[in-house]
């Protein structure tokens, strides 16, 4: 088990709660709302699941360089994770338990990959700030987020929520689509086979690291 005095999930359900719970009453009704229908809606229905072919991608890094998911199955599995931005307080503090979980992701002979749909300059102040080590790819306009059946657009009701919060995603996305990946996490195998999935619609929700690498041992 995870030597963490927290899960990730617990870690995520404090920040969910305490965001919540700072929010005046008008703007809680709003993002209470926007859960219920994002709940009832068939977002992320189609994403790549287990046994099924991962999409191949180029996509820029963080510093321009191309990075191939051909390429790096062709020296081991990959795990794949798909975030919204680097201005996205779950996506934070995911991207941060990945980077303490590299060393043992490392060790299982496999390689990290982050994508967002931030722009290239975008996902270097991510990478940056959070000191990642792993690759941290630009899917700008959500193209590669699309072939794995992720899109998400944020609600119109919303929009301006976010900008009041300062959350600027078309400033982060380079375009005006408010489009999101929803966030997935993938470990694929050297096949290109989609071995351990977790896509939740629920953006407060990810993949416990534990889970990651015994995917990880099991291939």
């Amino acid at each position: 088990m995870s030597q963490t005095v927290h899960s990730l999930s617990e870690q995520l359900g404090e920040t969910v709660g305490a965001f919540m719970s700072s929010l005046p009453d008008d703007d809680a009704q709003i993002v209470g709302a926007s859960f219920e229908k994002l709940h009832a809606s068939h977002t992320g229905e189609k994403a790549i699941a287990v046994g099924e072919i991962a999409p191949d991608f180029t996509l820029p890094g963080a510093t321009g360089e191309l990075i191939n998911l051909h390429n790096k199955l062709n020296e081991g599995p990959v795990v794949l994770s798909f975030y919204r931005g680097g201005w996205c307080p779950f996506c934070n503090l995911e991207l941060q338990a990945l980077q303490a979980l590299l060393p043992e992701i490392k060790a299982l002979g496999a390689n990290l990959i982050g994508i967002s749909p931030e722009t290239p300059d975008n996902s270097m102040t991510t990478a940056e700030k959070h000191q990642l080590e792993f690759d941290v790819l630009s899917d700008v306009g959500n193209k590669t987020a699309r072939d794995y059946g992720l899109i998400f657009t944020v609600y119109e009701e919303m929009r301006p929520l976010y900008l009041k919060w300062g959350l600027d995603v078309p400033a982060s996305n380079g375009d005006d689509s408010w489009e999101l990946p929803v966030p997935a996490t993938y470990v694929i195998d050297s096949n290109c086979v989609a071995r351990a999935v977790h896509a939740d619609k629920d953006y407060t929700k990810r993949m416990e690291p534990e889970q990651i690498l015994a995917a990880l041992r099991n291939l």
